[in-house]
């Protein structure tokens, strides 16, 4: 007989991991799925320990208009293998017609669309989880609709950020450009312009030209070294004590710290919503909703107040004493869960959340940009000033 790997859920929301011995896949997901366990996933012991290959990230975009023209052929009365069959045809993505291929072939063998998904590793655990919750409850169109409208939501919330940031970026891109240019070409071309005049430099000159000379001299090696300080940073971030430390910097940064967080916990809340109105149990949206953050930090957070909701303590007061959550957001969960409409408020709280990341971010960089522009202005004052100091000390002495 063979060991898998399992994890899955029992009738009270707990979540399992440990490995049992069947003749195959097909027979344990059988006997599981009697018990009333839902099955998150199964895999054979030797694969679940090699494959640690990180999946392909899918496209957001394409992502969401599959699902939109999977979730329009359900509600049409087609066949779940019918309407894959359709739309494997129709991809134009490159690295979603293969993956649906598979989903397709796993479908047509037997395997649950929630099992076909899972197999494949790319998919959000949110996703995965939803379509599962679907299937059981029978209601799957509607599982479907409300994951397309969430993906609607992040997707319209990450492209409001990303215009707010195109400007500044490119603004600082262009002011470090002209820095590079004045520092390693103009200012060593007047440094040997003065090299030969014989007479002895302002102070600012000579610091400019010492600097300039210098740049000029080490400027690949300087690139070669800020290149490696990149890729070496992107390694050592990787680690788990790196990021949490990374995490906890980003959380003490003035201003942007606050918005970093509640960028995070809107997105926690509008993903822990959408699981508790799809049917999924409080226990189990919490860890598929802790795995959707990208913080390390809230995930080791989100961690211990799903043991302490586990223990029977409600959510409000195990995020409180975290204390990591916004006292707002904590106060609109416990007015939630005191009225009996957690999975509304908790789209409240994503929904106002996110509107006042929108609303800070672009009042903190309409600040920033006149700063680099200010910035801007003065180093090419100082370089200005000092390189034509000596011609003005130089028509003087000739007077």
């Amino acid at each position: 007989m063979a060991q898998f790997v399992l994890k899955y859920a029992d009738a009270r929301g707990q979540i399992h991991n440990q490995v049992e011995e069947a003749k195959s896949e097909h027979e344990l997901r059988e006997k599981l799925g009697q018990q009333g366990f839902l099955i998150y996933s199964i895999k054979a012991k030797g694969f679940a320990q090699l494959g640690t290959g990180k999946p392909n990230k899918l496209n957001t975009e394409k992502f969401l208009i599959f699902n939109q023209q999977f979730v329009t052929l359900i509600k049409a009365g087609l066949p779940i293998l019918k309407s894959l069959d359709l739309l494997a045809d129709r991809l134009t993505d490159a690295k979603l017609r293969p993956i649906i291929d598979a989903i397709r072939t796993e479908v047509k063998n037997g395997s649950l669309l929630s099992e076909a998904f899972q197999k494949q590793a790319v998919f959000p655990p949110m996703y995965v989880t939803s379509v599962m919750a679907g299937e059981k409850s029978g209601s799957l169109t509607e599982v479907l609709e409300r994951y397309v409208t969430y993906q609607r939501l992040a997707l319209a919330v990450r492209k409001k950020l990303l215009v707010s940031l195109i400007y500044p970026a490119l603004l600082l891109t262009l002011v470090l450009l002209l820095i590079v240019f004045l520092v390693t070409y103009v200012v060593p071309n007047f440094a040997m312009l003065y090299s030969g005049m014989g007479t002895e430099l302002p102070y600012a000159t000579r610091i400019l030209v010492a600097v300039g000379t210098t740049a000029r001299n080490y400027i690949l090696l300087g690139i070669a070294g800020l290149v490696g300080l990149y890729f070496g940073f992107r390694v050592w971030s990787r680690g788990v004590r790196a990021s949490e430390l990374i995490d906890r910097a980003k959380l003490r940064t003035p201003i942007f710290g606050e918005i970093w967080i509640k960028f995070q916990v809107a997105q926690f809340c509008r993903v822990l919503g959408t699981l508790l109105i799809g049917g999924i149990p409080l226990i189990q949206a919490l860890e598929t909703a802790a795995d959707s953050v990208g913080s390390r930090l809230l995930k080791k957070t989100l961690e211990t107040v799903r043991q302490s909701v586990r223990e029977g303590q409600p959510l409000s007061s195990s995020l409180a004493k975290t204390r990591v959550f916004p006292p707002l957001s904590i106060d609109m969960i416990e007015v939630g869960e005191s009225t009996g409409s957690m999975p509304t408020m908790l789209g409240s709280v994503a929904e106002f959340y996110e509107d006042d990341v929108t609303t800070r971010l672009t009042a903190a960089l309409s600040l920033i940009e006149p700063f680099i522009m200010i910035f801007m202005g003065g180093f090419v004052a100082f370089v200005l000033i000092a390189l034509y100091l000596p011609i003005f000390s130089l028509a003087d002495t000739l007077r």
